[in-house]
């Protein structure tokens, strides 16, 4: 079986480690009251970077997929960024 750069347990980390990026965002966005919009901009940045880095950095082409993957969904929070930037949802709620 062909070997593609790099090993089980790693491609597992390399998977770990933007989804705790992405969380880690989300929550101290929460905690410091960040704009949604913001908040899903730093995420897909965040995405983007990580798959960027996932292609130029692992040998033989040992993550393409996750980084495709990643920066697909980089991709779909810029656009929820620009959503909620253009149309915030409404902040009150009523009983």
């Amino acid at each position: 079986m062909p070997h593609n750069g790099i090993d089980i347990d790693q491609y597992i980390l390399l998977t770990i480690y933007p989804i705790v990026v992405f969380f880690a965002t989300g929550f101290i966005g929460k905690k410091i009251n960040l704009d949604d919009a913001l908040k899903y901009f730093l995420q897909g940045v965040s995405c983007v970077l990580f798959g960027i880095f996932y292609i130029a950095m692992i040998p033989r082409g040992g993550a393409q997929g996750l980084a495709i993957v990643l920066i697909m969904f980089g991709l779909l929070l810029f656009f929820m960024a620009r959503k909620q930037k253009i149309s915030p949802k409404d902040q009150t709620f009523s009983e």
